[in-house]
């Protein structure tokens, strides 16, 4: 692409580097931002560099939040006693979706997957434990994409728990085995959580 000026090549190629964005779309949203109220670009640009600077991450469960405790485990209607633990906040967004859980979450930051250099030091997996042993947790529910990563970080926690009193099940496999979670649609995803299994049975059974 040729640019007769150099803030606007500068503008469409910072768009560009967001994910799924090529240089034909960042094109469009610069022109569109272009022809926008200045007041518009501006609030625009400011929610950004806000939301970069002052977000925060739940200290119990890792989920962004306004302040150091998220508004779902601060919210006292939900059952505090039933974790469902996932990989990220999009899992997160996916299931709440869903309407079907009323429960609270842990967000692991990732799973484990020794390929990519990810081990379980680098996931918030020890905190899920001295939460899971310090607040009596009944039920760990793992809503994690079902491939093998997926099923590997559910085995390794469920052996640091196995002398925990706690029940542990996982989604039911509605979900198919190497499919994402996030793409899964709403009823398939509400289905599998009304329906999970115990760990044991999903392993002996996958």
């Amino acid at each position: 692409m040729q640019f007769s000026s150099s803030l606007l090549e500068q503008a469409v190629n910072e768009f560009a580097k967001l994910p799924g964005i090529g240089k034909k779309t960042a094109l469009r949203l610069v022109l569109h931002l272009l022809k926008s109220d200045s007041g518009n670009v501006q609030g625009f640009g400011e929610t950004l560099i806000r939301m970069r600077n002052e977000i925060k991450f739940c200290q119990r469960c890792h989920n962004v939040a306004d302040a150091d405790i998220c508004s779902i485990c601060a919210n006292s209607m939900r059952k505090q006693e039933l974790i469902c633990v996932v990989e990220s906040l999009r899992e997160v967004i996916a299931i709440e979706s869903t309407q079907q859980y009323n429960g609270v979450y842990h967000v692991l930051g990732g799973i484990i997957s020794p390929l990519d250099g990810v081990g379980p030091d680098q996931l918030n997996i020890e905190t899920l434990v001295s939460r899971v042993r310090k607040e009596h947790t009944q039920e760990l529910i793992f809503a994690l994409n079902p491939n093998i990563q997926g099923d590997t970080t559910i085995y390794y926690i469920q052996k640091k728990l196995q002398d925990a009193n706690v029940r542990i099940t996982t989604i039911a496999r509605g979900i198919a085995f190497g499919g994402e979670l996030e793409y899964a649609d709403e009823m398939t995803l509400a289905r599998s959580i009304t329906n999970r299994l115990p760990v044991e049975s999903y392993r002996a059974g996958g």
